[in-house]
């Protein structure tokens, strides 16, 4: 086995918003997902109920045992098979389709828009609050500009192709660990950092009464609570999106490695790999 040297990666403070955001993420996910159960219909504009046409819904016949269910974007219907939006007996709502199954939902087992509301406003706060110093902390010391802000020869169509192809080939020379983020990371983290995120506190912010006390130009900066519900759906199925092709490219990298270096900072590698 080649002698290993360590390189140090991930600062302290990039190491803190990692894992604060991903224990974060999940529970808002799980979260939202128990507040979507009350009402899984999303709609436009400044107003939504039982009754108007919806631009999203998780729905099914409570009459056929769960067989016919679906999911439908506008007038894009797609069957769910009963995956989502299954029938069952909710207490005070009666036998009612429930969008995401309970064992998918925080807290689990039971529907209870109370306590989901609870869990996702707390971690929301926390989210927010992590993100806010992060991006503070990035911009003031040049993280941002020195380690995710591409060159100009890494965003060339042949440069951005060689990384497409890598990706797709789950190709990670150690060379490459060594000389920092690919130019897909770099704009994917961007995109995470400076778009979806402060998109994702922004949307929920006009979903409580209490931010838009003091930040009531946010309804109109959406078009509505309503749009800004459906902008928050899509936003976090967008970083859910994300999620996944993180994990897929840490398992591609080594995962014991990655992991371990977001845990310590320090990044092992070949000797020869140092930069």
């Amino acid at each position: 086995m080649p002698e290993a040297d360590r390189l140090y990666r991930h600062p302290l403070a990039v190491r803190a918003f990692h894992w604060i955001n991903a224990a974060c993420f999940v529970v808002l996910l799980l979260s939202g997902l128990q507040i979507f159960n009350a009402h899984p219909r999303l709609y436009w504009g400044a107003d939504g109920h039982a009754g108007m046409p919806a631009v999203f819904e998780i729905a099914g016949n409570a009459r056929t045992g769960g067989h016919d269910t679906w999911m439908q974007i506008g007038h894009w219907r797609i069957d769910t098979t009963g995956l989502l939006g299954r029938p069952a007996d909710v207490p005070g709502f009666g036998r009612t389709n429930v969008a995401f199954p309970a064992w998918m939902t925080l807290p689990t087992g039971t529907m209870s828009l109370g306590r989901g509301r609870g869990w996702h406003f707390l971690f929301f706060w926390i989210y927010t609050v992590n993100l806010g110093w992060y991006l503070a902390y990035g911009l003031v010391r040049g993280r941002f500009r020195a380690t995710l802000l591409p060159r100009l020869a890494e965003i060339r169509p042949a440069a951005l192709w060689r990384d497409i192809r890598a990706h797709l080939r789950w190709r990670h020379p150690q060379e490459s660990l060594a000389r920092g983020y690919n130019t897909l990371q770099k704009v994917a983290y961007l995109g995470v950092l400076f778009i979806l995120l402060p998109t994702q506190v922004l949307s929920g912010m006009t979903m409580s009464n209490s931010a838009l006390s003091i930040f009531p130009f946010l309804v109109d900066l959406f078009g509505g609570r309503q749009s800004a519900r459906t902008i928050h759906f899509i936003d976090a199925v967008l970083l859910l999106a994300f999620l996944l092709v993180h994990l897929w490219q840490v398992v591609a990298a080594g995962p014991v490695n990655e992991v371990r270096a977001m845990i310590t900072g320090y990044l092992h590698l070949p000797r020869k790999a140092r930069p």
